[in-house]
């Protein structure tokens, strides 16, 4: 359990259908009651700001490792009296409505899902999923409730592997250092993972930033000479994903967690976002944050990498750099990094380190961790 000594930090709650419901039906009737009253009006609808000026950090009581992403309680106003807001008023009575229908029927959609469902019945509302994902977020920041307690389910592109036991309820009991390079496919279902029963022998888990590593090494079985658990997202992390790996960080609280990215600033953004969290989840910032040390790549692993295989960096990577940097939540020696990747210009991929073969790279990761090479 966490303790929260500000006042003003607002989160989501994890909130069974029937509440959800039911706070769905006082917002309708609060906007009837002041509509039908003597002096009639609309309503504004009062949402959690989630824009970055209103993101909080809380830091941990005796270290920084516990330090996680918050949103405090700032409003913004949806309103049906302007013009270029009226329409994303309605469209959070739409998508409430939707997951009224949806909670009452006993059923989940996926984001994508939900979009082509108000497509098809509101199309002069709704053009784009970013739309639908937006007004998912001002509908959780509206009745505090998670996205997953509205009805909406995850969208997993996570795959685990290694030294651990999984069993889904009424299931056989699945060995994820048996499934392969494929791994293990981490279900979209918030609930079924949070009832997975796990057991390990494992001594660390290795978040692996790549799909194309992640399978070198469970091909390679590297969990074997490493006794550790794999998993990536493939990428900028899932919900899913990060769930689980929540899941496992309190289920397992002894292991380590470590992670293999690009040294680039997008491999330290998706370090920085299983570690701390993202302000884009609105108030479900916090949730699936975890202690995540950054193992490798890193500015003294560039000696081992050909001057040939870095490469230059992008626009789209000085503009990362550039958020990262005025984030609050970045560590000295994460900004002592990423002012190096800035300075030298470069960033070097993972792939960089197969020049000392393919086997290399569990080599590399063993030698990090007996060293304890990580920040």
């Amino acid at each position: 359990m966490r303790f929260f000594a500000d006042r003003e930090i607002c989160y989501a709650d994890i909130l069974p259908p029937s509440e959800v419901r039911a706070r769905i039906e006082v917002a309708v009737l609060n906007f009837l009651k002041i509509l039908t009253c003597t002096d009639p009006a609309i309503s504004d609808l009062l949402l959690i700001n989630r824009k970055s000026s209103n993101r909080r950090v809380s830091q941990g009581l005796l270290t920084d490792d516990d330090t996680w992403i918050f949103l405090s309680r700032s409003f913004c106003k949806r309103t049906l009296m302007r013009a270029n807001a009226a329409k994303a008023f309605i469209r959070v009575w739409k998508v409430m409505e939707m997951c009224f229908k949806i909670l009452s029927q006993e059923k989940r959609v996926t984001q994508r899902e939900l979009f082509y469902k108000l497509l098809c019945v509101s199309p002069d509302c709704f053009s784009s999923q970013l739309q639908v994902n937006r007004t998912i977020q001002d509908v959780v920041g509206l009745l505090r409730c998670s996205r997953y307690s509205l009805g909406i389910m995850a969208s997993s592109r996570g795959i685990v592997a290694g030294r651990l036991l999984l069993q889904e309820p009424d299931k056989e009991v699945v060995d994820c250092s048996e499934c392969g390079s494929s791994g293990y496919a981490i279900s979209g279902d918030l609930d079924l993972l949070d009832r997975l029963v796990m057991k390990t022998d494992a001594r660390y888990i290795i978040i692996v930033e790549k799909h194309a590593i992640f399978q070198r090494l469970a091909e390679d079985r590297v969990f074997n000479h490493i006794p550790s658990i794999l998993i990536t997202a493939k990428g900028y992390p899932d919900i899913a994903t990060r769930f689980l790996l929540h899941r496992m960080s309190r289920t397992f609280p002894e292991l380590p967690i470590m992670a293999l990215v690009d040294w680039n600033p997008a491999g330290l953004a998706i370090l920085c976002t299983f570690k701390f969290g993202s302000i884009g989840m609105g108030l479900e910032a916090y949730r699936y944050a975890c202690n995540v040390k950054w193992l490798g790549l890193r500015g003294d692993d560039l000696q081992l990498i050909p001057e040939e295989s870095l490469v230059s960096l992008k626009p789209r990577d000085l503009q990362i750099a550039k958020s990262l940097m005025s984030s609050e939540t970045l560590q000295e020696k994460h900004r002592e990094e990423l002012t190096l990747m800035v300075q030298s210009g470069k960033r070097a991929e993972i792939e960089a380190l197969y020049f000392h073969g393919y086997d290399y790279l569990g080599k590399y990761i063993a030698k990090k961790i007996v060293q304890a090479n990580y920040i």
